[in-house]
């Protein structure tokens, strides 16, 4: 494997890196570097237990309601979807189509965009630090796995995995590029290509892989031996590579009035409620700062602003590390001012921050943030798996991981009273979370959402009439009652069954189902 190594004349003089003036040249890694025993005993029990720990989520944990939703996104293939882009839809849809339906099958997709993208940071390793590479790969890796922001994000079925895999990808190859172009004046055109398929591939994930455009175009700018690239077609047909994403995106949208659009518009961009909101910005950066850990935050200041020992990395990499995190986090901040802004939007803000740690943390690995990160990895497993720690408060707290639980009984009683009915009945709930866990727990893709808000359901049924004089069983929660809207829409209903679901003796909450007779949509 190639990776650059440090100029001969950096070597002499041994002084600081200027982030554009260097000339790299390649070097090839000794075999088995990976191997070597790299990391203190500590902190290889410690990797072993952040390894365990993810296993016992992957395989025991029932599907949050995100999880499944998208996973039944898969089962209703389209262009795109209502609130995010594809690629995670299609990722379930194949997955599932090939293996079946288990929470094995759900997260295996995670397993390989895992290994891509550890093995990327041990690509950038070697890249920067041929000469270290065992030590700074596994001390990345550990950092990783200890930030519960990436503990959980790299485990969860969601969008997010997809993202940051390819936006670590593309930016680990846009790097490439750009040290060849200051190295010889061209650079290898595949690094570019590749790092814009792998951009595309992002953007079909989540939308936010803008920030990871937004800066390698500032690294463009900035860099003296890089504007050249302005005037260069290479850079345009990258461009026009990486946004082939927008196709499905934009052939959906089209077919369903710009829904998308309008619905980032009013959540972002046009809020219910004006003016600056400082209780919602601080809650990002707090969440932010607690979740990506907080024993990171001084290093990754140190690193951004060059008081560390940079001098032996001979690539702009710090440069894109530094335009990356800078504007995604003042935009995201800037829209936690005026709308929302949820703390694991800015998740691509800090992936290639992490190989540059090794200079803040190489004598001493923050043995705080290895305990920090079992401890908060290890009470999410709990959390998901065991008993969410909020059933020790009112019901009204977390409704959301009280539903990770009881489904397997709603399902069993829904099931008999379907037999009841007849000829198959539909199967409403008031919300999409509670629609896609049953769905999921049923393996039917048939089950109906009927909501105040606009949601993918709308989108799978949207001729109602179609359903005209069905019987139903009708499941809701206290989070979500069927008393408003839903009920009156049939001609008479069954008095409702509850169905209590328990942990350890402690109620987490009660479903109520019922028989609908003659549905009016």
């Amino acid at each position: 494997m190639e990776a650059l190594i440090e100029s001969a004349d950096l070597k002499r003089a041994r002084v600081p890196l200027k982030w554009y003036s260097f000339n790299p040249k390649p070097v090839v890694p000794e075999p088995l570097d990976l191997v070597r025993p790299s990391i203190s005993p500590l902190w290889f029990v410690g990797l072993i237990a952040f390894i365990a720990l993810r296993l016992v989520f992957w395989l025991k944990a029932f599907p949050n309601s995100d999880e499944a939703y998208y996973w039944l996104w898969g089962q209703h293939l389209q262009w795109s979807y209502y609130d995010h882009p594809p690629l995670q839809a299609w990722v379930q849809g194949a997955f599932a189509a090939w293996l079946g339906r288990s929470e094995f099958v759900l997260r295996l997709p995670n397993l390989f965009t895992n290994i891509i993208f550890f093995y990327t940071y041990y690509c950038i390793a070697a890249y920067l630090y041929p000469k270290q590479t065992p030590k700074r790969f596994w001390l990345s890796v550990l950092l990783v796995l200890a930030s519960p922001l990436y503990f959980v994000f790299l485990g969860l079925a969601w969008h997010d995995h997809l993202l940051i895999t390819f936006s670590l990808v593309s930016a680990y190859q846009f790097t490439r590029f750009a040290d060849g172009v200051i190295a010889n004046g061209r650079g290898e055109t595949g690094h570019l290509y590749f790092a814009a398929g792998a951009i595309a591939l992002a953007g079909l994930s989540k939308y936010n892989a803008i920030f990871v455009v937004f800066g390698f175009f500032a690294t463009i700018v900035v860099v003296p031996g890089l504007r050249r690239l302005l005037v260069d077609r290479r850079l345009y047909i990258a461009a026009i590579i990486a946004m082939s994403a927008l196709i499905p995106i934009v052939v959906w949208n089209y077919s369903n009035d710009f829904q998308s659009l309008q619905y980032y518009v009013n959540r972002s961009v046009n809020p219910v409620a004006g003016g600056i909101k400082i209780g919602a910005c601080l809650g990002f950066l707090g969440a932010s700062y607690f979740l990506v850990s907080p024993f990171y935050w001084n290093g990754f200041f140190r690193v951004l602003r060059n008081r560390t020992r940079l001098k032996e990395i001979t690539s702009v990499y710090p440069i894109v590390a530094f335009w990356i995190f800078l504007i995604s986090s003042v935009i995201l901040t800037i829209v936690s001012l005026i709308s929302a802004a949820l703390y694991y939007w800015n998740i691509t803000a800090y992936i290639l921050l992490f190989p540059l740690l090794p200079f803040v943390f190489s004598k001493r690995p923050p043995l705080s943030a290895l305990l920090y990160g079992l401890l908060i990895s290890s009470l999410v497993v709990i959390h998901y798996t065991v008993l969410p720690l909020s059933a020790f408060l009112d019901q009204s707290v977390d409704p959301d991981s009280r539903m990770l639980f009881g489904w397997r009984e709603v399902a069993s009683e829904v099931t008999k009273q379907a037999k009841n009915l007849g000829e198959p009945p539909l199967l409403i709930t008031t919300d999409y979370r509670s629609a896609s866990a049953l769905a999921y727990e049923l393996n039917n893709k048939d089950v109906i959402a009927v909501s105040d808000r606009i949601d993918q359901f709308d989108f799978w049924h949207p001729d109602r009439e179609k359903l005209q004089g069905k019987n139903a069983v009708i499941v809701w929660d206290d989070w979500h009652p069927a008393t408003g809207k839903l009920l009156p829409k049939f001609d008479r209903v069954s008095e409702p069954i509850t169905v209590p679901v328990t942990r350890f003796g402690i109620l987490l909450k009660n479903y109520y189902i019922q028989k609908g007779y003659w549905y009016k949509p």
